[in-house]
């Protein structure tokens, strides 16, 4: 497999990002989950929540990774069984998806600034306040946050939705170049069967 992308299938890295941003995105969510649900304030809470602003800033530093590599390289080419408006959804959904991978971490970072607490990386370094103390700001941050949270899930449902409706509905290679081991060719050649 290619380390780069080519204009039929992701590369090593766009994959390695993908599939490491998608597992941390998953351990974000249980942790937002137990920090909402089941914890109050206290060590516990508060040693969760330091994870969660690490890993929140490793997300944060992968996406703009992934930006950089994506402008550097080749995008696969969406199928051109896709009428326009699927094209365009498509292409919307994934920018939608960059922009909250973005503005998540970066709400969270502000908010904690505004609120008084320093953001650490793993408790290796110390990040930059971004803003001063507000308590008002701090509040909108976290609003934000909270808000931008329930649109990723949306989008995410949306996203893999997609993914499946084009491996087992539109037979394509849409979810197979995304996988390390798959290769081109259609879901009915790979099984034997053909589309009537």
């Amino acid at each position: 497999m290619s380390i780069r992308n080519s204009s039929v299938r992701w590369g090593a890295v766009s994959q390695l990002l993908h599939w490491l941003i998608a597992l941390l995105i998953l351990t974000q969510i249980a942790l937002g989950i137990t920090m909402k649900v089941f914890l109050h304030p206290g060590p516990t809470f508060l040693a969760i929540i330091g994870v969660h602003k690490s890993i929140g800033v490793t997300i944060l530093a992968l996406v703009v990774i992934r930006l950089l590599w994506r402008l550097m390289n080749p995008v696969p080419k969406l199928p051109n069984t896709l009428e326009p408006y699927e094209q365009t959804l498509a292409r919307l959904t994934h920018a939608a998806l960059y922009v909250i991978l973005l503005a998540m971490p970066l709400s969270g970072w502000i908010g904690s600034a505004a609120g008084g607490h320093p953001v650490k990386w793993f408790n290796l370094f110390t990040l930059p306040m971004l803003v001063g103390k507000n308590r008002s700001l701090s509040g909108v941050m976290g609003d934000t946050h909270e808000a931008l949270a329930i649109g990723l899930g949306l989008i995410l449902v949306l996203h893999i939705a997609a993914a499946l409706r084009h491996h087992f509905v539109l037979q394509d290679d849409t979810l197979r170049r995304m996988l390390p081991m798959g290769r081109p060719g259609t879901v009915a050649e790979l099984t034997g069967r053909q589309k009537a």
